[in-house]
């Protein structure tokens, strides 16, 4: 078993690792295989409903009913029965990795064993209600299947035989029949819901909902596969004087019934049972020897925090989000690095993860990741904390004034209510809240002493909401709702020489944080990397140019990509230019903003070249969705 659970371990570090280059950590579907579950059940529900209203529960109306939905609504019932058998499809693959993923990474043992049992139990209330819901057609598939079932159901002594008299002969199959199967259909998936709310009742935090990028993703997948492969009824309208014998068979459910003919019941009956049963005791087959104590004390670093106890086996996340500890997280899945602590007393099993979300180098410093990391001994770690959850301030501004610096480049002054300072830290940012509470986060590129307004610097994105909105109809005098100031990007307190790497629009958040450390009166060495694709691009070249003719501390550097810069301009990336005039970055700081391309590329080349632990700060911008 443990050599099954590491091949299955390799396979989906792998495959995690390659959707996280496809989709960023945030939205990798294997890291919400739950939330996808729960939501792929909605998806059922809501297109079944539909569905149910045109569907008449008689023997002799249910196949027309069925055959009519492509010309309702100009084919929206084809499309949403399509969409149901698929979704359908996909929720019991869902289930399936979900189980696969828990067992490669042994995340069914002791207390888990709830949640592991209600899970096997899961698996078989969702296969019957999707083979309930083959029989209702009543085309040929549907015959066979009902047929099938009850010869199954019938090996056992409770019914002894009685279930088939149904079908003997045809007058037997009546719309009694048809009330019922329809009522098991409505049934079975309430069932099934009550059997997933009890799922994650155990389960701190549960997330229930997945990214919208990944729901909406999912049901474009679902439509198009309705599109190019509709669903429709098999061999005509059932008979029962004859019997099927080609058929195309749904596998996801329908894999058994084959050997419903093929095997003797009871050996049916033996395998599903024994394969049950065989589940059901994984918890306890092969287990390892409990840890002594029943539980270990896990003390956080912080001064007035409180402890918390997490049990044996219990990753450090799952103990503090139990206790109802404001603790980071984002994946819960070794693939984010969000949940990072450092352990500073005591010792740990650092579990599974992917690479990039805990360098070695990191981890050798005494760090781990909380979603993985499973105490061994009482702890002491350092996080950062907080006993509740932070409120965020929200603030009502108005637009004061827009500027197109650059074509694609608007600068927005807000100007904030009188008595309703912004206190902000240099390089922070803040969200900017639309009508249906969607968010977009923008860094304030004003120095902190200028809290009654805020300055944006607006980047226009092809098709994005909120930049043509600004770009196309904001005026001076509008409304605008954002929250903030969030993030911790800023400078640190050293007298290391500070490099500087802006891409395109990163230039806001250094602006602030360069003012502030003239303010201030820092006489440290400077060094300013504006990386962007055209000339045209550098958007604001005067005040760099400024900036270097009054303070002797500061110089700065305009790296063009994409076309031939003017003179004293440098050709290239970004980073490649400042590692190119720093082959040794020791004693130096550095501080990264722009694109997560971007960051992502520099900050492992500037730790190759030697770069120290702590003296790099980064701050990636990611897209809406």
């Amino acid at each position: 078993m443990k050599r099954l659970q590491a091949l299955l371990r390799a396979g989906f570090l792998q495959m995690e690792g390659l959707y996280n280059w496809a989709f960023t950590d945030r939205f990798n579907p294997l890291y919400h295989l739950g939330a996808i579950t729960f939501f792929l059940f909605w998806v059922v529900a809501a297109t079944g409903l539909y569905l149910y209203a045109f569907f008449e529960t008689g023997v002799a109306d249910a196949y027309a009913s069925v055959q009519g939905l492509p010309q309702n609504l100009w084919g929206l019932g084809g499309l949403m029965r399509s969409v149901h058998r698929y979704a359908s499809d996909a929720m019991v693959l869902a289930m399936v990795i979900h189980l696969l993923r828990h067992f490669a990474f042994d995340r069914f043992r002791g207390f888990r064993w709830f949640s592991w049992i209600t899970g096997v139990a899961l698996i078989w209330g969702v296969y019957a209600s999707g083979v309930n819901g083959y029989m209702l057609p009543w085309d040929a598939l549907a015959q066979f299947v009902t047929i099938a079932s009850f010869e199954w159901l019938d090996w056992l002594p409770i019914f002894g035989g009685t279930l088939i008299r149904n079908f003997v002969h045809a007058s037997s199959v009546n719309d009694r029949l048809f009330s019922l199967l329809a009522f098991m259909h409505i049934g079975v998936p309430l069932v099934v819901l009550l059997l997933m709310w009890v799922h994650v009742q155990r389960v701190p935090k549960a997330d229930t909902k997945p990214p919208r990028p990944v729901a909406l993703g999912l049901v474009g997948m679902l439509v198009v596969l309705a599109l190019l492969q509709p669903v429709s009824s098999q061999g005509g309208a059932a008979n029962m004087a004859t019997a099927p014998t080609v058929l195309s068979l749904d596998w996801f459910y329908l894999a058994l019934f084959p050997l419903v003919y093929q095997w003797p019941i009871g050996g049916v009956w033996a395998l599903v049972l024994g394969l049950t049963l065989l589940l059901a005791a994984l918890p306890w087959l092969g287990r390892r020897r409990r840890a002594a104590a029943e539980h270990f004390e896990v003390r956080l670093h912080e001064a007035g925090a409180a402890p918390f106890e997490a049990r044996p086996g219990e990753t450090l996340l799952e103990a503090g989000l139990r206790q109802g500890l404001a603790l980071p997280y984002e994946c819960r899945s070794g693939g984010c690095g969000v949940c990072r602590c450092t352990v500073l007393h005591g010792e740990v099993d650092p579990g599974v993860y992917q690479p990039a979300a805990l360098p070695e180098r990191d981890r050798a410093q005494g760090q781990v990741l909380m979603c993985c990391a499973t105490p061994l001994s009482d702890l002491e770690i350092e996080v950062a904390l907080t006993t509740g959850p932070r409120e965020v301030p929200v603030f009502q501004g108005r637009v004061q004034s827009l500027q197109r610096l650059a074509p694609s480049v608007m600068r927005i002054i807000v100007a904030l209510p009188p008595g309703q300072p912004l206190q902000h830290g240099p390089g922070q940012y803040i969200n900017i809240l639309l009508d249906d509470g969607q968010r977009r986060a923008f860094s304030v590129a004003n120095r902190p002493e200028e809290r009654d307004r805020v300055e944006l610097h607006v980047r226009l994105v092809p098709g994005g909401r909120f930049t043509t909105h600004v770009f196309e109809r904001m005026k001076v005098g509008d409304a605008l709702r954002f929250e903030g100031p969030l993030g911790g990007y800023r400078m640190q307190e050293s007298e290391h020489p500070m490099l500087l790497v802006a891409g395109a629009t990163g230039f806001a958040p250094v602006k602030s944080i360069v003012e502030d450390a003239f303010q201030r009166g820092l006489q440290r060495p400077i060094r300013l990397y504006w990386g962007v694709r055209r000339c045209e691009d550098i958007y604001l070249p005067e005040l760099p140019a400024t900036w270097q003719r009054e303070h002797p501390n500061f110089e700065w550097v305009p790296v063009i990509s994409d076309e031939e810069p003017p003179p004293g301009w440098r050709r290239g990336l970004v980073h490649h230019a400042m590692l190119g005039d720093y082959p040794d970055l020791r004693e130096h700081e550095v501080y990264v903003c722009g694109s997560a391309r971007m960051v992502e590329a520099a900050v492992p080349a500037f730790m190759a070249q030697g770069l120290r632990e702590g003296a790099c700060a980064s701050d990636a911008f990611l897209g809406a969705a």
